[in-house]
């Protein structure tokens, strides 16, 4: 009797941990299937096989260098672009897997890399492939300047295809309603605690309390600080992991190419990671 009732609570307690599982997406650190693939592919580059580098890319994946032009698979491989950090060498290199999609970052210096890995029946492909080069000195902008957010805090021009990706634009515009108003405590409960924003406009990697401590001190100053409007979106879905590429216009400046990874965590979806690179050769707007 005592057997049959220690392994009942084991099973318990078994399934118990399987349903705190399976309400929060864990990110696992180093995955070794992943790490593994992001090894080949930086050595395939740096040998310029081609050969080997198709192989690794996924067919649908979304490539921005430092300038912010963005390739398709069959532009990449016709004429292999030059890697910002050269071979890496003395690069920070740090990795997270949400399910089925592993985000690695690479950084020395200014220059920093998102490569994310989706997996696929065949193995682990490279989707999003993005750089940022930050700037060597703090901006000067505090805010954005507009106070009002139409798009995309209440309308954006997407539609979604699915009910995750319904609530991740309603998780969204939530987050971002807050940022225009100044708001940390509704803009942080749709930001993963290990949520990480490169972008080419500051010159530091943004944490989740860093950004909590802009919007705070925006919030004293009185800035407008309305998001730039989204001009499209394309989203890849990967279970509990969906990626979000886009394209943004400020109300001022020139456009900007953004790399989103947003997960669903203890059954809400969440944004962990986000890159954003200003495209260089494109016309400014205001100018």
């Amino acid at each position: 009797m005592r057997v049959q009732a220690a392994r009942i609570v084991a099973i318990g307690l078994l399934f118990l941990s399987f349903s705190v599982t399976a309400n929060r997406l864990v990110a696992e650190e180093g995955d070794p299937a992943v790490m593994q693939a992001d090894r080949g592919f930086v050595q395939a580059w740096a040998k310029e096989d081609g050969a080997a580098l198709g192989k690794m890319l996924d067919a649908e994946i979304t490539w921005t260098d430092v300038e912010g032009k963005t390739l398709t698979r069959e532009e990449v491989l016709r004429s292999l672009p030059k890697d910002a950090l050269g071979d890496e060498s003395g690069a920070e290199v740090s990795e997270r897997t949400y399910g089925h999609v592993g985000a690695v970052n690479v950084g020395r210096g200014a220059v920093h890399v998102l490569r994310l890995w989706v997996q696929r029946p065949g193995g682990w492909r490279l989707l999003v492939y993005h750089e940022v080069k930050q700037l060597e000195q703090p901006s000067t902008l505090a805010g954005s300047g507009v106070k009002d957010c139409e798009n995309p805090c209440k309308m954006v021009p997407f539609q979604p295809a699915n009910e995750a990706e319904q609530a991740i634009i309603a998780s969204w515009q939530s987050l971002e309603t807050g940022v225009t108003a100044h708001d940390a405590e509704a803009w942080a409960p749709h930001i993963a605690e290990e949520f990480v924003q490169i972008s080419s406009n500051s010159d530091h990697v943004i944490s989740k309390a860093g950004r909590i401590e802009t919007l705070n001190k925006q919030k004293a100053s009185g800035v407008g600080s309305a998001p730039a409007p989204l001009v499209s979106a394309k989203m890849f879905d990967f279970g509990d992991a969906v990626i979000m590429t886009c394209l943004h216009q400020p109300y001022s400046g020139k456009p900007i190419h953004v790399s989103r990874l947003w997960i669903k965590r203890a059954g809400k979806w969440i944004m962990s990671i986000s890159y954003q690179t200003t495209i260089q050769a494109a016309a400014a707007k205001g100018a």
